[in-house]
């Protein structure tokens, strides 16, 4: 197995239809039919990109060919917080096929990306999660912000992750982030990831 990157609108076409696939699979589009099987993807919609402006990194894994397993999306920003301009990364779109779950193949992108994340200079990762899948990105390195708000969208039209029963989960990489860590703890915090991605 291998994983590969590539800026969102660089992933080849082959490997792209099967990432819609796998997205198909877990968030099942309206037009899926009575037997709950998501169609052929014939090819983007508009939609199914996400905002350039937050430099969407996909990432892969793959077998020994060029079938994908799991894949991933990291989208990147600026954000302010305790008076502080951290640059931040977050993890978008999390799933696997549902033939080769577990096994490990989830978790193991995960873990690779917190690691990616870190190396890419980022000050933090930080994302939202449904709160029963706490334990898995627990398991692959990332950790538990208690009480914390991920408040997305835009100023003018905000989106906070407590509308829903998700978590908050992170990793603090520079010296400047582990020190303020704490600040983050129970805060509500401004990520304004805009109206395409209005959370991660």
């Amino acid at each position: 197995m291998r994983i590969a990157i590539f800026p969102e609108r660089e992933t080849p076409a082959g490997l792209r239809a099967q990432v819609l696939e796998l997205q198909a699979q877990a968030w099942p589009p309206p037009d899926v039919d009575d037997a709950g099987a998501a169609g052929a993807v014939d090819g983007d919609e508009e939609g199914d990109w996400h905002d350039p402006a937050l430099e969407p990194t996909a990432m892969l894994l793959l077998d020994d060919g060029d079938t994908v397993l799991a894949s991933l999306d990291v989208l990147s920003k600026a954000i302010t917080h305790g008076g502080r301009v951290y640059r931040a990364r977050g993890l978008s779109r999390v799933v696997t096929d549902t033939a080769y779950r577990g096994r490990g193949h989830g978790r193991r992108l995960v873990a690779h990306a917190r690691e990616e994340i870190r190396s890419s200079g980022a000050d933090l990762g930080l994302f939202t999660c449904d709160r029963d899948l706490q334990g898995f990105y627990e398991s692959a390195g990332w950790q538990l912000v208690p009480g914390a708000v991920l408040v997305g969208g835009t100023p003018d039209d905000p989106f906070p992750s407590d509308r829903f029963d998700k978590v908050t989960m992170a990793g603090f990489f520079s010296p400047v982030a582990r020190r303020h860590a704490g600040s983050f703890t129970g805060a509500r915090i401004a990520l304004h990831s805009g109206l395409i991605d209005r959370l991660w």
